[in-house]
């Protein structure tokens, strides 16, 4: 599967840009000091163009705040009422921007990874539970097979 070349600074620009117009009329600054911060492990990863960690961190930073943004939305969605036309037409702006930013986070977090294995990264995880870690290591000594591991 060929995957676009989407630059990291897009992806940074692009969360940064949602983020800010997300937190114009509704969501509390724990939304925001999440979601910056992470963005700042973003800027980290920019800069330090060979690092693995770097984009790691960023990578597992946005997978957490899809969890924290969830739980933000959930808490503080509810129109309040009496508000005026014009601050209601900037509350539903600020929400769906908020709500595309999330949205976004799960496409974002699949190119990072890429770029994460792109810079080196090997993070694989199987799921095979049939075969046991004794099976995998196993040697051809009888002495091991007497203590009950094999290594």
């Amino acid at each position: 599967m060929e995957i676009p070349a989407i630059n990291l600074k897009a992806i940074v620009l692009v969360h940064w840009l949602l983020t800010v117009w997300g937190c114009m009329a509704w969501l509390p600054p724990s939304y925001a000091w999440g979601n910056f911060s992470v963005l700042a492990v973003g800027v980290w990863a920019i800069a330090q163009r060979d690092s693995i960690d770097a984009v790691l961190m960023f990578l597992i930073g946005i997978a957490v705040t899809i969890l924290t943004d969830i739980i933000h939305f959930g808490i503080y969605y509810p129109l309040p009422e009496g508000l005026s036309e014009m601050n209601r037409d900037t509350f539903r702006f600020s929400a769906g921007m908020a709500i595309l930013g999330l949205l976004l986070k799960p496409v974002s977090c699949f190119i990072i990874y890429q770029m994460y294995r792109e810079r080196g990264g090997d993070y694989n995880i199987n799921f095979d539970l049939g075969t046991s870690v004794d099976s995998r290591c196993t040697t051809d000594s009888a002495d091991s097979a007497f203590i009950g591991y094999r290594y």
